[in-house]
């Protein structure tokens, strides 16, 4: 073991990085933590990969507040690995690095017509809705009908927000530049589909019965999607949870179709593979081409070779999650994640690079809940703890005084990187929390008026100056909210 306290970076602050930070910091070792993030805010996927009116993502978020509250953990935000600081000048700074950068771009789908103008990916647009501050501020929803191609959570959220009336948005976080372009959709069918049945959904129960209680939103399921075969059986016999996914499916098939008078609907169809995205002459979307399938007794299915084309103006893939490869660090672009045995890290002789980790997606790519992510971060730690117990962590510089937090910030300064702090967003939050209780109360769907708890910022800019308590530049004074700084907030900031 190191005389000193051990150094550990890690590398993006979602909930993978923020837990195994967490279980580091309870190992028993003498430790020292930075925690470091692109964006200029914490949190990851769960403030930006699902839909602002999530119903657990507040008590996710709660959780995740609790721990970095503490402050033993110290995270620096606004700082990408690969661009503006290399992994080895980490390596140099830090004993460890522990990589959680989750996945953040579009499993693909390999079928004709995808590269479509409205053929769009789910990763794309959750992070539009939920104000990431790299992605664009505007998006195409022009389409009447549209089809969501997955039977994952990311597909429910994706289906709920754009079937949902607007104004039941408006009590959530939700940025002001995505309520106004929602507010002009013209949507009233969402078509949600899934080459397999009712046993083999990866929807969660909760997720999957809260699409029903959307106001004025049926959701619909054709009887004809019910087939079991030996491996759905036993696939329902292991999992209450899938039983349960399965109950909620029934009974929306289960409705009378005189209660089903909503003006928009959510039509859940199973065993419907996509096979094309049909466009007319002039290369829009107009229909998504299904296979119907059939199950094999195990559990998969096979192609029957009946086809049916299904008249809408846009399709979303929410067939998965994909990691983004980092600049000096070992990546398997097949299955896109970093190469690893139990969250060590490989190189390409296949064997452990000395002080380099990963956990949650970027270990074992993007399946599994909060619950899988916080297993992940007990081996991977569990590890990192046996190599320093061992003698093998060390920092590569030889000038003890250039190890860890303050070596690294002096070098982040020197370079005129603009990095937050936990302080910092401790700031970024009050604002955004400021800037929903100054909205008017929001009339949702069926009168009743509800306050609002939050607004997002969108822009990179704003988010920082505001987090740093700087000058805000002339250009983010007096604009629409989503994108700038109020001038109200610009004198505060200025003193």
């Amino acid at each position: 073991m190191n005389a000193r306290p051990l150094n550990v970076a890690v590398i993006g602050a979602g909930p993978a990085g923020i837990y195994a930070s967490d279980i580091l910091s309870k190992s028993g070792m003498e430790v020292c933590i930075d925690l470091f993030e692109q964006l200029p805010a914490p949190y990851g996927l769960v403030r930006y990969g699902v839909a602002p009116d999530h119903p657990r993502i507040k008590q996710i978020i709660v959780a995740l507040y609790k721990i970095l509250q503490r402050g033993d953990i110290r995270l620096i935000g606004n700082v990408e690995v690969g661009r503006d600081i290399s992994v080895a000048e980490l390596h140099e700074h830090y004993d460890a690095i522990i990589f959680s950068t989750g996945a953040d771009t579009d499993a693909p789908l390999d079928i004709p017509g995808v590269g479509a103008p409205e053929c769009h990916g789910g990763a794309d647009f959750v992070s539009w809705y939920d104000g990431h501050p790299d992605h664009p501020r505007t998006w195409d929803l022009s389409a009447k009908e549209v089809a969501v191609i997955g039977v994952g959570n990311v597909a429910l959220d994706i289906a709920r927000v754009l079937a949902k009336h607007p104004a039941d948005l408006m009590t959530t976080e939700i940025p002001a530049n995505v309520a106004a372009v929602l507010a002009e959709s013209p949507v009233t069918d969402v078509h949600v589909f899934g080459r397999r049945g009712p046993a083999q959904v990866k929807f969660t129960p909760l997720e999957l019965r809260e699409l029903g209680k959307q106001p004025d939103v049926d959701v619909l399921v054709d009887e004809e999607d019910f087939e079991y075969d030996e491996g759905s059986q036993a696939a329902l016999a292991a999992s209450n949870q899938q039983r349960q996914v399965v109950k909620a499916l029934e009974g929306y098939a289960m409705q009378e179709p005189e209660d089903l008078t909503a003006s928009h609907r959510i039509h859940i169809h199973l065993f419907q593979a996509p096979a094309a995205v049909l466009t007319d002459d002039d290369g829009h979307v107009r229909a998504l081409r299904t296979e119907r399938t059939r199950l094999t007794g195990d559990g998969n299915v096979t192609g029957t070779g009946e086809y049916r084309d299904w008249p809408v103006q846009a399709v979303y893939r929410a067939v998965g999650y994909a990691s983004s490869p980092i600049e000096g660090l070992p990546f398997d672009a097949e299955r896109h994640v970093v190469p690893n045995e139990g969250g060590r890290v490989l190189g390409e002789d296949g064997e452990p690079l000395t002080g380099i980790y990963a956990t949650g997606w970027i270990r074992r790519g993007p399946v599994g809940l909060i619950g899988s992510t916080k297993s992940d971060a007990q081996e991977t730690i569990a590890n990192l703890v046996s190599d320093a117990s061992a003698g093998l962590l060390h920092a590569k510089t030889q000038d003890e005084a250039q190890v860890g937090h303050d070596a690294l910030i002096a070098l982040l300064e020197s370079r005129g990187i603009p990095f937050t702090t936990w302080e910092g967003w401790e700031l970024l939050d009050a604002y955004e929390r400021e800037l929903g209780e100054s909205c008017d109360e929001v009339v949702v769907t069926g009168g009743e008026s509800k306050p609002r708890e939050r607004v997002k910022v969108v822009s990179r800019e704003a988010m920082t100056a505001i987090s740093r308590s700087t000058e805000v530049p002339e250009d983010l004074i007096g604009q629409p909210e989503a994108d700038r700084v109020p001038e109200r907030v610009a004198d505060r900031l200025k003193g």
